[in-house]
């Protein structure tokens, strides 16, 4: 016996969207001087608002409020003061979850539930972990006497909005620094947002800034000789280009990158767990996660059982409206990922792989695709080596752990990986052989603010979160 489920969509009534929205300076909201672009639905193509462009101007003027509020209020603040600061943004954003949460899931295309269970509430505990941190820093041992850097240039990707900004603006409020954030073009509101709670908490003017706008309004703020420290999340080539242009400067740099996640799964491994685990890992947030566990490896003695059981479970997952309560994949964020997407699937077809989708109805509006898998796949194939972004699974195998090792470190990237078993010592084995930042064991895409992330290789280097995300912020 089968069982439909009923739509359960979450109202648009709590938001209260302008129609059109300027950039954050020194505690005001203020028309930028570029031109205006909109920030459109995934789901539907709607225009939900018009976004003003900041320009080289409005840049000065951004850096320049936050250099003002820096050396005046903020660095100057005892730790402890700072702390109720971020305390109350951390209250505020509880007291809002649900505006957040919808909000987020219609500009950006995730389901709600995500949103709501998982993107918010991590926002909030961000700002309540640092805030923790603002009147210890002695004691996090980088020195008995740290200093913040100053002015902090940060640049956030679209597939976590709310979340990379935590990232970013917490750790270094909680260290002293002030902020000027960039917040991806297709995903700006949630920003705004935040800026708005920026104001509801009384966060003295200049402290964060927020710029919006695309990759100009990003190149002029990170090259801007008013900045001490730049952070960005984003795509590997765009990270290449920032190290470059601050190459030769004093600023302090942290990039957080590209992935290619081996997930590994060995025979012994509870595979119906495994199965859960492999799904979330590459299927949430539509495979817009730069740690997802885009490759899977998988034991050969269990290959057959594993894929017949993966395909089933693909079967059930509901695609549609993000803010849907049922929903599990959401649209695509943009019309232009969705054609990567398709061409690096089309990639797949061409060099060989074996492709299957999970049977599904798409919207006719939207940006959408199906999760999908490829089996038959090698190291050769490029959909094997290069970051898709999108709800795309290849399927490889191993015999050995050894060469389960190979596979996995046989990447440019080395963010993430997770390793599937019933062996403690076989985790902690291939967790110390493993090239990659985070090791997930039994599970994926866990995040915590106490757990330090990032990685090595081409994914970047520098932590964020935890003790460690403080490191970036502060001058020893």
């Amino acid at each position: 016996m089968s069982f439909q489920y009923a739509p359960a969509p979450e109202s648009r009534a709590v938001l209260d969207l302008k129609s059109s929205y300027g950039l954050f300076i020194d505690g005001e909201f203020v028309d930028g001087s570029g031109q205006a672009f909109k920030s459109v639905s995934p789901a539907t193509e709607e225009v939900l608002a018009e976004i003003s462009e900041a320009s080289e101007a409005d840049i000065d003027r951004a850096v320049a409020a936050a250099r003002r509020a820096y050396t005046r209020v903020w660095s100057k603040m005892p730790g402890a003061e700072r702390a109720k600061y971020l305390y109350r943004i951390a209250r505020i954003v509880q007291e809002r979850s649900r505006e957040l949460a919808v909000l987020e899931s219609l500009d950006n295309g995730k389901p709600i539930r995500e949103a709501r269970d998982v993107d918010v509430p991590l926002l909030a505990a961000h700002f309540f972990y640092y805030a923790g941190w603002a009147d210890k820093l002695q004691y996090a041992g980088f020195g008995p006497k740290p200093k913040p850097l100053g002015v902090a240039a940060q640049v956030i990707p679209w597939n976590f909005p709310l979340l990379m900004l935590a990232w970013k603006v917490a750790p270094a409020l909680a260290a002293g620094n002030t902020v000027v954030l960039k917040p991806a073009e297709t995903t700006s509101l949630t920003a705004l947002a935040f800026a708005d709670i920026c104001q509801q908490a009384d966060l003295p003017p200049g402290v964060v800034n927020i710029v919006t706008g695309a990759g100009e309004t990003g190149r002029a703020l990170v090259s801007h000789p008013g900045v001490d420290k730049v952070a960005f999340t984003g795509s590997t080539e765009v990270g290449k280009a920032i190290a470059r242009a601050v190459a030769g400067t004093s600023k302090s740099v942290t990039l957080e990158l590209g992935g290619k996640a081996a997930n590994i799964l060995f025979d012994d491994a509870p595979i119906d767990q495994a199965v859960e685990g492999i799904v979330n890992g590459i299927f949430f947030n539509q495979g817009h996660v730069c740690c997802a566990g885009s490759r899977l490896l998988v034991q050969e003695s269990v290959y057959d059982d594993v894929l017949l059981r993966l395909k089933r479970r693909m079967a059930t997952l509901r695609i549609g409206d993000p803010l849907d309560k049922n929903t599990d994949v959401g649209a695509i964020n943009s019309s232009e990922q969705l054609a990567r997407i398709r061409e690096l699937s089309q990639v797949g077809v061409s060099e060989g792989a074996e492709r299957w989708s999970a049977p599904c109805e798409l919207p006719d509006r939207g940006f959408w695709f199906a999760p999908t898998i490829f089996t038959g796949v090698t190291q050769a194939h490029r959909i094997a080596r290069e970051e898709i972004f999108g709800p795309v699974l290849s399927v490889l195998t191993f015999r050995t752990p050894l060469e389960a090792v190979e596979k996995a470190n046989n990447t440019p990237y080395g963010l993430s990986a997770g390793v599937w078993t019933d062996k403690g010592s076989r985790i902690l084995w291939m967790a110390n052989q493993l090239r990659a930042g985070v090791v997930w064991a039994n599970t994926f895409n866990r995040f915590d603010p106490t757990s330090p992330f990032g990685g090595y290789k081409e994914s970047g280097y520098g932590r964020e979160g935890g003790r460690h995300g403080l490191e970036a912020y502060l001058a020893q």
